[in-house]
Formats: structure tokens, sequence, C-alpha cells
């Protein structure tokens, strides 16, 4: 559907509802990252689970940063779509959870 004349875009709630989704997705990260470190606590602190650990924490911040800068950007009116960098590093840090996550269990 186009708005008013011109054609343009009338996006409504939709960068609302995007922020809303990124909030919930770093706090789905953050308990992540905690349970990590839980995990890793419970296990005898061993060398390999500290460094998952770690990069754990690492990759938190990477997807912390992320987002956050998203949520900053949908703040307009008219925001920008998300690029390929941004994406990127989110792809990137929930995959590093998964892989972290499998490094703590073996």
């Amino acid at each position: 559907m186009t708005g008013g004349e011109g054609g343009e875009r009338d996006p409504g709630l939709q960068p609302e509802r995007t922020r809303l989704a990124w909030r919930r997705t770093t706090l789905s990260a953050t308990v992540v990252a905690l349970l990590a470190g839980r995990q890793a606590l419970h296990s005898g602190a061993s060398p390999a689970g500290l460094a998952a650990l770690a990069l754990t924490a690492a990759a938190w911040l990477g997807f912390l940063t992320a987002a956050h800068l998203r949520v900053v950007r949908l703040g307009v009116a008219r925001p920008e779509p998300l690029g390929p960098r941004g994406a990127l590093t989110a792809a990137l840090c929930t995959v590093a959870f998964a892989v972290f996550a499998a490094a703590m269990l073996f």
C-alpha cells in the first residue's frame, strides 16, 4: 500500500514494533550469556569453559552494541533499513552463541 500523493510509504507503527523486537532479542541474548556464566561456574571452571565464557561475553557485547545502534537509528520517523554490516554482526554473534554453548557442553 502506498500513502498519500507521491507514493511514499507510511510506516505507521512498524519502526516501533521493530525497535521492540530488537529489545526482546537483546534480552534473550542477555539470558543466554547469563546461563552460559552459570554453566561455567557449575562445571568447575575449567580453562576451556572459562575461554568459552569469555568469548560468549564478547559476543554478547558485540550483539548488544549492534542492537543498541539499531534501536537508536529506529528512533526517527523514517529510519534507514538495516545495513549489511549490522545484519552480519547480529548473525555472527548469534552463531557464536551457539558455537560457544556447544564448546561449554563438551
